[in-house]
């Protein structure tokens, strides 16, 4: 019992009732327990039926576990868990993940429909309170627990442990349609290679009667039924949703958009199939080439005539827009999709750092770059927006009505076209959304891949690019519909529907998961382990009141006033709000029926089983000189 821990014993010596010693763990036997004290010199015996672990006088555990030394199961494993190469590859991952399309054309358009520059108040407030504490709860949860969303809860609450699986579905929704949305942008950077944009004139094959274009020099009279050139090109040519009569007939499948798409899952694939020691150096492109982009952009759009029109109505600042409920929600709203937790990457990501890594610092840092990328991005989108309504000479308010994608397929693709040397800055712009959006998609992959793989790590430990290469198939199979000329719809609903209120529950059980029934002093105790120092008490605020109610609130005023879906000339039907809530829920619903499974299975009494299914189940192993010891 005096042998070090780093000694080798072959496991076949041990006999019953002995600890086994293996590849430098002590392996308790439930027969049998070690107390090993404050000085570490004397190793008592005691005993215990069910080998609890022993205290040491940091807290930690010299031992945790109830694997018998006979061979028949196998040993506990704890091999070093793969690292990133750098902390810079992490940064980058995370940043790359954070900042996405959303962050180009949502936040423009909801700062300026929400009173502009005042919107920056309830923005930062939301942001403080609400957004980058549960930012930092999730990194500090991942890089601690070291195990991705569906076994990290044997660690925190198991009678939570549906909140992983919800998760893994949520992540194969928003999959199965943001990945369509750059198959859009592939489509038009391949159009881009073109002396003449084909979305300059009215010429063209898919070009229909209405379509005006008022860059041309001729005197052109802007009619009610006028259709700009550009908008022809996007939804008769791209989505061609003219074929479409609606969710009801969406009509054929798009082999254009479907090569296009099939090409993007390649590049998915071959980027994330090793792990982050591959995904951490493609993102060194995906993640700063944007950034380069947007300021290229922001220079050239400054030098447009009538850019300031464009930025005086994105900052204008309209005060009473604050007395309006909308506009906090839509804050709220706005922030906590931009940062992203919830959907398992950020677990995913911390997970692969070193255990002693400040996570606080990159919970600050990725933030804080994230929130000033959307406030730029403001400026890249205006000073254009302003340059048409020179051009159309038109209030900005007018020129600015399109949402969503159609802010960059349509009104800034036909500014560019007719800017000079159009053919270039068309290029990198589509390049530009085709990079945000990839990096992205790896983030959303890996944090089911990581998930799956902790929990299963018998079936795909050693399987990981089989594994890769059956989830991108199952997301391109499910990106079909999304593919058909009537796919912008579905894009559309699964947009609004799929993802948002059940991320937001997601979350918020995930918060009261962990400030109320693990603990928020254990919690904290987990960071001042890593980093030194403990959460003050505006963290623990926050994850414990505040956060949930900045949850709650956002939930509830969703399903309150469930937004009424319209898409270029379509109104969606009353029966697509069940639907939609129907997707949304089938990805939740994995929470209350594992929570019941988890109670049946267990032995015991109510009670008994209760208290079973909320207390952690398996230890956390954490560096401790050369061995790994066990929380308590």
């Amino acid at each position: 019992e005096t042998e070090p821990l780093t000694s080798k014993k072959d496991v076949s010596d041990c006999s019953k009732g002995d600890d086994c010693k293996e590849n430098g763990l002590l392996v308790r036997n439930p027969k049998s327990a070690l107390r090993l004290v404050e000085d570490g010199n004397k190793v008592h015996p005691s005993q215990g039926d069910k080998g609890e672990a022993a205290q040491i006088s940091n807290g930690y555990s010299g031992v945790q576990s109830s694997v018998p030394c006979n061979g028949e199961q196998q040993l506990m494993e704890l091999e070093d868990r793969e690292t990133w190469s750098k902390k810079i590859d992490f940064l980058l991952s995370v940043i790359g993940y954070a900042v996405d399309l959303g962050n180009v054309w949502r936040f423009p358009y909801i700062c300026y429909q929400n009173g502009g520059g005042a919107f920056l108040i309830p923005y930062t407030i939301m942001a403080i309170f609400g957004g980058i504490p549960l930012f930092y709860m999730e990194l500090a949860l991942g890089q601690y627990h070291r195990n991705g969303c569906i076994s990290i809860w044997r660690k925190i609450c198991p009678i939570f442990k549906g909140i992983g699986f919800a998760i893994c579905i949520i992540d194969l929704y928003v999959a199965s349609y943001y990945n369509t949305i750059m198959a859009w942008a592939f489509y038009y950077l391949i159009s881009s290679f073109t002396a003449e944009l084909p979305w300059t004139s009215c010429t063209n094959p898919w070009n229909t009667g209405n379509c005006t274009n008022y860059f041309s020099k001729d005197n052109v009279s802007w009619s009610l039924h006028s259709i700009s050139p550009a908008e022809e090109f996007y939804t008769r040519q791209v989505l061609q949703v003219h074929r479409s009569d609606g969710l009801d007939d969406l009509g054929g499948i798009s082999w254009q958009l479907t090569l296009c798409l099939l090409l993007i899952f390649t590049i998915v694939y071959f980027s994330i199939w090793k792990g982050v020691k591959t995904s951490g150096k493609v993102v060194w492109v995906t993640a700063t080439f944007p950034y380069i982009i947007l300021f290229i952009l922001l220079v050239r759009g400054a030098t447009l005539p009538g850019a300031w029109r464009g930025v005086l109505y994105y900052l204008k600042p309209d005060w009473q827009k604050l007395l309006a409920t909308e506009v906090w929600v839509d804050a709220a709203a706005q922030i906590f999709f931009s940062l992203g937790p919830g959907f398992g990457v950020l677990l995913a990501y911390a997970s692969y750092n070193k255990f002693h890594n400040n996570c606080y610092q990159d919970a600050l840092v990725t933030s804080t770059v994230n929130c000033l990328t959307s406030f730029v991005s403001g400026f890249v989108i205006f000073t254009v927006l302003g340059y048409m309504a020179e051009m159309r000479n038109e209030d900005v308010s007018e020129v600015a009505k399109d949402t969503g994608p159609s802010l960059l397929f349509i009104t800034y693709a036909e500014a560019i076209a007719n800017m000079p040397a159009s053919t270039f800055f068309a290029i990198i712009f589509f390049l530009m959304l085709l990079t945000l959006g990839l990096d992205s998609t790896f983030a959303g992959l890996e944090g089911v891949i990581t998930g799956v793989l902790d929990e299963f790590p018998h079936i795909w430990g050693k399987r990981r690019e089989l594994f890769v290469l059956g989830l991108t198939i199952v997301c391109f199979l499910g990106s079909l519909a999304t593919l058909t000329f009537g796919g912008a719809y579905v894009v559309k609903l699964f947009e609004e529907y799929a993802t948002g209120p059940a991320v937001l529950t997601v979350v918020f059980l995930e918060a009261v998961a962990v400030s109320w029934f693990y603990g928020i002093t254990q919690f904290c105790n987990d960071v001042k382990e890593m980093l030194g120092s403990a959460p003050g008490w505006y963290w623990r605020v926050c994850w414990v009141a505040i956060s949930p109610l900045f949850l709650l609130f956002v939930t509830c005023s969703f399903l309150s006033n469930p937004p009424e879906l319209r898409l270029f000339d379509y109104d969606y039907p009353y029966w697509t709000t069940v639907v939609g809530y129907c997707i949304g829920t089938s990805s939740i619903i994995f929470i209350p029926i594992y929570m019941v499974y988890r109670l049946v299975i267990t032995p015991g009494t109510l009670k008994e089983r209760i208290l079973k299914s909320i207390t952690p189940e398996t230890a956390t192993e954490i560096p401790f000189g050369d061995i790994r010891m066990n929380t308590v």
